[in-house]
Formats: structure tokens, sequence, C-alpha cells
């Protein structure tokens, strides 16, 4: 698959639940990379996407490590500049008949193809081998994006 064109279209990437977690709970080494990934959503240099059934995972460690306020501000921000990928119907049967190993991922997957996204941005790549979109890690993200006229 080629490189992201940023010149004809604003690319569309879903934010895996790891790389969200890293900026809500400063994780590192992986929070300036991830932080920089939600950066570009929010100045819309990509199109970034959370899938629907990430907020109740999200909110669920955001609260149980930082507290249900800090869970419901984090989550809010990030709702105001990202859009949210559907998980419906489609997505669930195209999940329960993917070929991944963890039942997330497969969803995780299954919404980027259903709501026609371009690349899944996720630090555990191996977990989507055989994907029908592209896989990048954060910093192939920025990586793509420094090397860009």
């Amino acid at each position: 698959m080629g490189s992201i064109e940023r010149e004809t279209r604003t690319v569309k990437v879903l934010l895996d639940t790891n790389v969200i977690l890293d900026v809500a709970l400063e994780r590192q080494p992986h929070f300036a990379a991830s932080e920089q990934v939600l950066s570009f959503a929010e100045q819309g240099q990509v199109s970034g996407y959370i899938s629907a059934s990430t907020f109740s995972d999200l909110y669920y460690v955001i609260r149980k490590n930082k507290g249900r306020g800090s869970a419901l501000d984090f989550l809010k921000k990030v709702s105001s500049f990202c859009q949210i990928a559907t998980v419906d119907q489609t997505v669930i049967s195209l999940a329960l008949t993917a070929n991944f190993k963890d039942f997330e991922d497969a969803i995780q997957h299954s919404a980027a193809v259903i709501n026609h996204l371009d690349a899944i941005v996720t630090r555990n790549p191996q977990d989507f081998a055989g994907a029908a979109l592209r896989i990048m890690v954060p910093d192939m993200l920025l990586q793509e994006f420094a090397n860009s006229p």
C-alpha cells in the first residue's frame, strides 16, 4: 500500500485503543508519538476516528487510573475532534467472520473497513496481520508527515 498523500485529501485513520490510552495515561515511552498523532487529528491534518465500542474501554481504564471526572473530561475532549466509527450489526458480523486472534481487534478492523477508513494507527501492528487496510504505528505516521512536501 502506498504512502499517505495529504495533498489530495485528508487521510482517515482509526485510532486504536492503545494509542489513545498512551495519551490519556501519559504512558512512557509511547506518550510523545501518540500525543502527536492525536494533535494531528485535533488540527485536522488527519481525520481521526475512534470506534464506538472503544469508548467504554477507554472510560473503564482511564477512570480506574485517574477517576471518573478525568475520564469523562478526556473523552469529551477527544470526541470533540475525532469522528465516531460506527459499530453496528454489519461491523459485528464482519468481525465474527474475521480471522483475528483477538475479537476486539476484529471489531476495530471491521469498523475501519465498513467506515471506509484508510488506516489503523496502533502500537500493535502484529495484532492486525492480514488486514484489508493499512496498519501503521504512530512513528510511521509521523515519519510520513515529516517526509511529505
